[in-house]
């Protein structure tokens, strides 16, 4: 078996299972073996009834008691139940809609059980535990078990399955990292980490199975980098752009001083665009710091000089939210942009016209989504191209963009301010600018840090600023509630159960709708417009709200669960709210009271700096925070994390140059013992699939 083969490649799936593997993006098996675990579930051994504790996941061994009876509570909804003991105390087991569950329960019958604990009517209640054989518990007795993030008709039992069948017959070439570099790095063989990050035997096997996996993805990132690196030091500038008086114009017309970081960055641009090399900027800021007038200012001085500019965002609501901004000012000011939006929803009459303008010049500034990636979108003359939340768009993506004109010139932003040390790292072919200062009539956001105690206070802060006119956003960290065990962590509020829970919660006057990622693109677009235009309340969401809409009329925002997020993310989503006029609120609520998780939370209560916030992710994450916390968003990585694994990209960065200096020194030929990376690199690069998604 090949790693490029179609998941329908291993046993025991068909097409009928592999249209489920396809909902979580998984079409190849290369696709299911870096389908990694986001958790791992660790049996402990068997306690005392009398030992138990709510919230808790245990393994007992107790004997029934009682004859065990079904109960229909609702429509499609039964609860069977008995009750077991042992020599300390007794319990009840509860299995909803698993009616045929009495004939293993039998009363007298000795069983070993394993689930979560509950306290219901002031009595412990184990629900929906496995029953476990004697065997099978000795086996996975201190073994980490795989967590898989599934889909509905895919159970984890059947991932893990499926991943070592594709495991066991994998055809394992040689490693792509030379021997010498992993044993300088510390790191296993290719295969031993593959399978010890999926089905490792301590926690120390499957830490130094992740470490090589983090590695190897950071490794052929930064290359990559450095190759757009070395393209653009050659490129040269023809034609240097003039600076244009029209430009200081706008800014003396503007109802407002720009900053001094804005003042800087501009400049920076400024010079850049007039030089004889071609620009390649990112300017880097939090949520309301300015870059849209700075991107503005950059696209007026390419449109003087005679040319189009182009500007992507990752969503269509952002588009075409970026394309009236633009719109608006041309009308204001009297500037000479003749602005077409261009994104997939458009009827094909509509694009058809609009790529006709496009390529015969008769507008001048081109706002879209990735649409502006495809084949038949030619520019008359394209000479500047802005990304807006470049890390949403891959290295070939920006890539394509830049060569859909002759030498345009490249300016990225981004609303995620991460340490400059790992900045140039992963920016490492762009110059970068910093916008740290906001401007001065901002209202800086309150925010708290809570247990779930003050949920009901919350519900009630909902309502009054409805009341006011104001919208809510509520963000949970799963999609549909899942019934594995998720080990010994506190339950994981989702989407769409919450969403019932606040339409009891709340008054009837209060519009309550959701947004996951899951959804379809026309029935997300939709959703966020709806928000938008104020047709929705609240809106209950994951964090695909996280980049691409701006609601300046949202004041409040819950996180549920925020111990499960990264400080940097945590910190991306609160800058969803605070875009208007009025006072904006941020309410982290939390499921532990650890200290750790306390401390680290209470960075954000103190701070609305994400320079501040991102420094100190990087110095509050802990080695056991590795898959608690989730990904920190604005880097999205298979299986790294920027922050947990700041030392692995340092290590990472240091092999590629040592890679790329023979690269280079051998005039651009892999020397003998690199040729298995860089032949794995050529066909990363030339797959269809934007393997390095960043």
């Amino acid at each position: 078996m090949q790693l490029n083969d179609p998941i329908t490649a291993v046993s025991g799936i068909g097409e009928k299972t592999a249209a489920l593997y396809r909902k979580l993006n998984i079409f190849t098996v290369y696709d299911l073996i870096t389908h990694y675990p986001r958790d791992y579930e660790e049996w402990s051994d068997i306690v005392n009834i009398g030992e138990l504790k709510a919230n808790h996941v245990y393994a007992i061994r107790g004997m029934v008691i009682s004859a065990p009876q079904t109960y229909h509570i609702r429509k499609n909804m039964s609860v069977t139940s008995v009750r077991v003991k042992d020599a300390s105390g007794a319990c009840d087991i509860t299995y909803f809609n698993m009616p045929y569950i009495r004939n293993s329960l039998q009363p007298g019958k000795q069983c070993i059980f394993r689930g979560r604990v509950v306290l219901k009517n002031n009595k412990m209640t184990m629900e929906q535990p496995k029953i476990v054989s004697p065997h099978d518990f000795e086996r996975n007795l201190h073994r980490l078990s795989p967590i898989y993030p599934t889909t509905k008709g895919l159970t984890i039992a059947a991932i893990t399955k499926a991943v070592r069948t594709a495991i066991d017959a994998l055809d394992f070439h040689e490693d792509y990292i030379p021997e010498d570099l992993l044993k300088k790095y510390g790191l296993g063989d290719w295969r031993s980490s593959m399978s010890g990050i999926h089905f490792p035997a301590n926690r120390e096997e499957m830490l130094a199975a992740r470490k090589r996996l983090v590695f190897e993805e950071f490794l052929f990132f930064i290359v990559s980098v450095m190759v757009l690196k070395d393209m653009a030091s050659r490129e040269v500038n023809d034609c240097p752009m003039m600076r244009i008086d029209a430009c200081k114009d706008l800014i003396d017309a503007l109802p407002y001083d720009l900053t001094n970081a804005q003042k800087k960055v501009w400049a920076q641009i400024e010079e850049d665009m007039c030089s004889v090399h071609l620009m390649n900027r990112l300017v880097q800021g939090d949520v309301g710091s300015g870059k849209t007038i700075v991107a503005i200012l950059a696209m007026l001085m390419c449109v003087m000089n005679h040319a189009q500019a182009a500007f992507m965002a990752p969503t269509e609501v952002l588009a075409t939210q970026h394309f009236e901004t633009i719109s608006e000012l041309a009308l204001k000011y009297n500037l000479p942009f003749k602005p077409v939006l261009l994104t997939g929803s458009l009827t094909a009459k509509e694009k058809r016209r609009t790529k006709e303008r496009i390529a015969l010049g008769t507008c001048n500034v081109i706002v879209g989504t990735q649409a502006l990636l495809q084949d038949d979108v030619d520019f008359y003359d394209l000479r500047l191209v802005i990304t807006d939340e470049q890390h949403r768009f891959g290295v070939k993506q920006r890539e394509t963009l830049a060569q859909k004109g002759l030498q345009p010139h490249i300016l990225v932003m981004s609303a995620t301010p991460i340490p400059r040390t790992l900045a140039i790292i992963l920016y490492g072919d762009l110059d970068i600018s910093v916008m740290d200062e906001l401007p001065a009539n901002r209202l800086p956001i309150k925010n708290c840090v809570v247990n779930t105690d003050y949920r009901a206070k919350a519900y009630e802060f909902f309502a009054k600023e409805v009341a006011n006119g104001r919208q809510v956003y509520v963000i949970c960290p799963m999609v549909e509630a899942s019934d594995e065990i998720m080990g010994d962590q506190p339950v994981l509020e989702n989407v769409m159960d919450y969403t019932q829970k606040l339409k009891k919660e709340l008054p009837s006057s209060v519009r309550i709708d959701y947004l996951h990622g899951q959804m379809k693109s026309k029935a997300k677009n939709f959703i966020m417009e709806e928000f938008a235009n104020h047709n929705i309340d609240v809106l209950v969401s994951t964090t695909v709200i996280e980049v691409g809409i701006n609601v300046p009329n949202a004041t409040v925002m819950l996180v549920e669960n925020a111990e499960r997020f990264g400080l940097a993310q945590l910190h991306q989503l609160r800058g969803r709210v605070g875009r208007g006029q009025h006072q904006s609120y941020c309410i982290f609520m939390t499921a532990t009271g650890q200290n750790d998780t306390m401390e680290r939370l209470q960075v954000l209560n103190k701070s609305n700096d994400g320079f501040f916030i991102s420094s100190e992710d990087m110095r509050l994450r802990g080695p056991g925070d590795l898959f608690g916390i989730r990904q920190s968003g604005q880097f999205q990585f298979t299986i790294g994390d920027i922050y947990q694994d700041a030392n692995i990209l340092q290590e990472a960065q240091s092999c590629a140059q040592e890679i790329y200096a023979a690269y280079i020194g051998n005039n651009k030929m892999p020397v003998s013992e690199h040729e298995t990376f860089w032949q794995h690199y050529e066909d990363i690069m030339s797959s269809d699939v934007d393997f390095i998604n960043i």
